[in-house]
């Protein structure tokens, strides 16, 4: 029976399953829920995932959501070549890396898509916004490096959980000009990590996506698009100095945030 994914190829979080699985040699079919951004999500799809958020993971009667949990579920069921590192405190650490990346570096990569994607912020306040971003984004690269430790991976010898959940997300910061330099130890990483055909292949599926979102910003004036304010995202721009940004989505609908489960 084929494994399904349900993704976004932009979502950073998707990614990290799809490198997890490409790297183990499991296949996969990866599907999109119709109407995604909508605020009615596709019925089908919240099967799966009853959060109406990407990724989730349907292995024959069996479902899993949260990127998290199907990374671990992943790492049980397939576990050659393993993902994470052979020591606890080692396997705690990639695990640390994930979390820090999942919510901290995540909302800096959103913010700049609300920014110069769907136009929310323009002038003065935009500006702010992004070098709040760019601050933010330098500050985590200093903490990277030293997790890095002049280490080949992440994960020590071998690429494995760590690096599967930086690369995404840096590659997404590089896609919004403010990625790592390309000389420094990190740089080099992500030289490594983008050379690895299971990253190369999520990178190129989520450029093609990125090079048809100009114009998307009509979508979201028109209300036919809402952007998902959730946790970290609504704590990055209410902290960043965009309330009003926030204040206005409410105000003209098109923002929402996480489904409620029933």
């Amino acid at each position: 029976m084929t494994l399904i994914v349900y993704e976004h190829p932009l979502s950073p979080y998707a990614q990290k399953v799809k490198i997890a699985l490409d790297e183990k040699g499991v296949a996969y079919e990866t599907r999109m829920p119709a109407g995604i951004g909508s605020g009615q999500p596709d019925r089908e799809f919240m099967k799966s995932n009853p959060r109406a958020e990407v990724p989730s993971l349907i292995d024959g009667a069996d479902t899993v959501f949260d990127s998290t949990i199907i990374l671990e579920y992943i790492e049980d069921k397939w576990p050659t070549p393993p993902m994470l590192p052979k020591t606890p405190v080692e396997r705690a650490r990639a695990r640390t890396i994930e979390e820090v990346m999942d919510t901290h570096f995540e909302p800096i990569n959103w913010g700049l898509g609300e920014i110069r994607w769907f136009h929310r912020a323009t002038g003065e306040r935009a500006r702010t916004l992004e070098a709040r971003a760019s601050a933010q984004a330098r500050g985590l690269y200093d903490w990277l490096t030293s997790q890095l430790g002049g280490r080949e991976w992440f994960n020590g010898e071998r690429f494995g959980w760590g690096d599967l959940s930086v690369a995404p997300y840096l590659n997404g910061a590089r896609g919004n000009g403010i990625g790592p330099d390309a000389e420094s130890e990190l740089g080099r990483w992500l030289a490594r990590a983008n050379a690895r055909a299971s990253v190369a292949k999520s990178a190129k599926a989520a450029a093609a996506v990125a090079a048809s979102m100009t114009g998307v910003h009509a979508a979201i004036e028109s209300g036919m698009f809402k952007r998902e304010y959730r946790d970290h995202r609504l704590e990055w721009m209410i902290r960043s100095g965009g309330l009003d940004v926030v204040l206005e989505g409410i105000e003209k609908g098109n923002i929402r945030f996480s489904n409620e489960l029933r």
